[in-house]
């Protein structure tokens, strides 16, 4: 919706349906098809190279869980270990919110390198395939941080800005010293009668009272962030499927890091702090845990595929073996 055509104004209600003691929210079920959509990539990946999508399912259930763990686990140890020392049963209640994507990545690559050892793949090998599902996972997540109104960017005049009211922790005050932006709103905060609160607004002016909470234009960095994971998937898929099998051992997992992170320290110049801590940084949190994978990313690319023993990685190529197998005991039930 524009506002004054300066802005979009995004007031998206981030629950889509009350089922009972059941809230299904937007952000749960992108979280969620990244998983879903991401089985259905790397099963033509593992076809491809003549291993078995059995291993699809296996692997979905480790980075699942690595994925929850590690995300939570980033955000109490990265951003708020002073609360949840203090608090540690909080740690449990990650539907209270709370994901950090570093914890993510970290929670990841621990469950792949436990999934190939107990599996008998290179861990470098299913690294390269798996980054293409992240990539995919990283976009959804991002819509789902923007059907939430969260991780907001910057005020900005730029003309494709959002306008975030339901983002109160960032909304400022009218102040007669000061303009307010074009495509900025009032907003105003509503309980019913049930204890719901919905988020009223209108189009701000120059005339606004001081002291009303407004919502200004501000950069959309969700949406920065989905696209650069698009162009992940598209570039590192692209490279992969022209040497599949033959693709240099780290290669994608390498460049995946450093171009995600690098990315990354960038787009954290837009954004407001995601914790108090931040405000006198001058680099944030993000940007502190982004520095050290860029440069093991570095080195992964520089290293790839340069072992002359093992210079592609393997797997089982067992892709024809189930297959018989499937077909043998499918013919003795019949």
């Amino acid at each position: 919706m524009l506002s004054s055509l300066s802005a979009i104004l995004w007031n998206a209600n981030p629950i889509i349906a009350e089922i009972g003691p059941l809230t299904l929210r937007w952000y749960g079920l992108l979280f969620m098809s990244g998983f879903v959509v991401g089985t259905f990539i790397l099963s033509h990946v593992y076809r491809s190279e003549k291993v078995s999508p059995h291993w699809v399912d296996v692997i979905t259930i480790y980075v699942l869980i690595g994925t929850v763990l590690g995300a939570r686990l980033g955000h109490v140890f990265f951003y708020d270990w002073p609360s949840y020392s203090q608090h540690p049963e909080e740690i449990l209640k990650i539907w209270h919110g709370g994901l950090a994507s570093h914890g993510a990545t970290i929670g990841i690559i621990l469950a792949v390198w436990l999934f190939s050892r107990n599996n008998k793949f290179d861990v470098l090998w299913t690294l390269d395939r798996i980054v293409l599902v992240v990539a995919v996972g990283g976009a959804l997540i991002r819509m789902g941080n923007l059907m939430n109104s969260e991780i907001v960017g910057r005020p900005t005049d730029k003309p494709w800005a959002f306008v975030f009211p339901r983002d109160v922790e960032h909304l400022q005050e009218a102040r007669p010293d000061q303009p307010v932006p074009a495509g900025s709103v009032t907003v105003q905060q509503v309980r019913n009668t049930e204890g719901e609160v919905s988020v009223q607004t209108q189009p701000a002016t120059a005339s606004v009272a001081v002291g009303t909470a407004i919502a200004v234009p501000r950069h959309p960095t969700q949406i920065y962030e989905s696209l650069f994971c698009v162009f992940l998937f598209v570039l590192l898929y692209g490279m992969w499927n022209r040497t599949k099998e033959r693709t240099p051992r780290g290669q994608l997992f390498g460049l995946f890091v450093v171009l995600l992170f690098s990315f990354r320290i960038l787009v954290e110049f837009l954004k407001e702090d995601q914790v108090a801590f931040e405000q006198n940084m001058t680099l944030n949190m993000g940007q502190w845990l982004s520095i050290p994978l860029v440069f093991i990313g570095l080195w992964v690319v520089w290293r790839a595929g340069k072992n002359p023993n093992n210079p592609y990685g393997y797997a089982p190529r067992d892709l024809e073996e189930r297959a018989a197998a499937e077909a043998a005991a499918t013919s003795r039930h019949a």
